[in-house]
């Protein structure tokens, strides 16, 4: 390791008394229950009022179930619905087996109540690693408001607020491994950089993001064999691994536009290198999602070679033909915001080496105070803004829906409305309601609101009456909620 490698340590960060580690565990560790409790009330919330979605919560949920209970992590409700079988396996869509690190906790409540707590404590995970680094670099006094704004952070809000994803995984390897490197513990660092690998198909993409960074600040050998593992496991994952589990690589191809394959799309690149270079900028959302990302450490995150480690799974996102991956609208975002985080503290830890205030503690306090202030401003605009509106809490038709939900026996298969699988997943076998017939004995269906994969609401409704003709029969009806059983 180069002394380049390592961030130079200020005395803050050196070994505390063991009286003030304790007070410093503590309030680390009251932030990191804080977080927690403030994501899981969201989610949970969420949940109950029927606000939560079968796509994606209800195609986690069966995947851990199934994991829990020693079997292969079946989707039906996904399989079903790309007319792939009830046989169709999570592993086919999404490469996540490290979602069988969860099966133990439904041992104890099964459900996707249980998705969602373990989401929160995953998320709030990562305050203690993000604020060791920063101690170590900046101080204590920098380190505790570094650790709010990110739990106020909106990547992480809007992943908690849409269902459970694997992303849930993320910010906690990523700060484990930035962590543990910059405290010269490279063991634990490599093994979170290849936990990352078991999180999602393109996870190699933040391995060879991370080997950039080692290359660039002179690790080099370690860099060469990161970026070397990092696309070998891309290529390895989506050309094989996913295709043997009964996926389709033309699944995850989002760069139509760019030619129909991965050299088709590089050559195009090739041939207009200029185009390349604007296309993460050619769309309003793309830059206020670029802006978004690097304005929480107030822009100073450039400043570290620690931000390529994000670069790669970002241009991922904004190179595609898939407009939601640009948006700072999902969950996408909370897969970088561990690393732009810790890139802030580096690049303020650089610029104040380089105009020689390496030794001004109040300069790292008011960046850290500003990157806070930051945090907080963004609040209204995102999902956390929920949480202190009384009419959060309240679902005029939750009702109706708990009702609708009651009707429908345990141990059957069910078509169910998206909004209302998620109530049923833990006793039923439940699959999307859509146009498409999937006969299934049950059918929960809402016909005063769209929901997805219609087009309206109208044809929600059109669907209810052509069930009806198909031997249908209306066993419940409020609020636009129906239920049906088959004759």
């Amino acid at each position: 390791m180069t002394d380049e490698t390592v961030i130079a340590r200020p005395p803050a960060g050196a070994a505390l008394p063991a009286r003030v580690l304790f007070r410093h565990r503590v309030r680390v560790g009251a932030i990191a229950l804080l977080a927690a409790v403030a994501y899981a009330v969201l989610g949970l919330v969420k949940l109950a009022t029927f606000r939560a979605t079968t796509f994606d919560l209800v195609i986690v949920d069966q995947a851990v179930r199934n994991y829990a209970r020693f079997r292969p992590p079946y989707v039906p409700v996904l399989g079903v619905f790309h007319e792939r079988g009830t046989d169709y396996l999570q592993l086919a869509d999404h490469f996540s087996p490290i979602y069988a690190l969860l099966a133990p906790f439904y041992w104890v409540h099964d459900g996707p109540e249980t998705l969602i707590v373990a989401q929160a404590l995953l998320f709030a995970g990562a305050i203690p690693f993000l604020w060791l680094f920063t101690r170590r670099v900046l101080g204590a006094g920098p380190a505790y408001l570094v650790a709010v704004a990110y739990a106020l952070s909106w990547p992480i809000a809007q992943a908690v607020a849409f269902d459970a994803h694997e992303v849930m995984f993320v910010p906690l390897l990523t700060a484990i491994m930035i962590e543990r490197y910059h405290a010269g513990r490279v063991l634990p660092a490599f093994l979170a950089m290849l936990g990352l690998l078991l999180v999602k198909e393109d996870m190699g993409l933040l391995v060879i993001g991370a080997g950039l960074y080692l290359f660039v600040v002179g690790d080099r050998l370690r860099g060469l064999v990161c970026a070397l593992v990092g696309a070998g496991a891309v290529v390895l994952v989506r050309g094989l691994l996913i295709t043997s589990f009964g996926g389709d690589s033309k699944d995850f191809w989002a760069y139509g536009h760019l030619g129909p394959d991965a050299p088709a799309a590089l050559l195009a690149m090739l041939r207009d290198p200029l185009a390349a270079l604007l296309l993460p900028f050619s769309d309003e959302a793309k830059v206020d999602t670029l802006f978004l990302l690097a304005w929480p450490t107030l822009l100073l995150c450039l400043l570290s070679p620690l931000s390529l480690a994000a670069l790669p799974h970002v241009l991922e996102r904004l190179l595609s033909d898939r407009p939601q991956w640009w948006q700072a609208d999902f969950q996408y975002s909370a897969f970088t915001v561990m690393i732009l985080f810790c890139a802030g503290v580096d690049g303020l830890a650089r610029l104040l080496r380089w105009t020689g205030r390496a030794d001004r503690q109040g300069l790292k306090l008011a960046w850290a105070a500003a990157a806070c202030a930051v945090a907080l401003t963004l609040v209204p605009r995102f999902a956390l803004d929920q949480l202190y509106h009384p009419a959060f809490y309240k679902e005029d038709k939750a009702a109706a829906a708990a009702e609708a939900v009651s009707r429908v026996p345990s141990g059957v298969t069910v078509e169910a409305v998206n909004s209302v699988g998620p109530a049923l997943s833990s006793r039923t076998t439940v699959l999307l309601w859509s146009a498409a017939p999937r006969g299934a004995p049950w059918i929960v269906a809402d016909t005063a609101r769209w929901e997805f994969p219609f087009g309206s609401a109208d044809d929600q409704r059109n669907r209810v009456e052509q069930l009806q003709t198909e031997g249908y029969t209306k066993v419940f009806e409020r609020d636009g909620y129906v239920v049906l059983r088959r004759d």
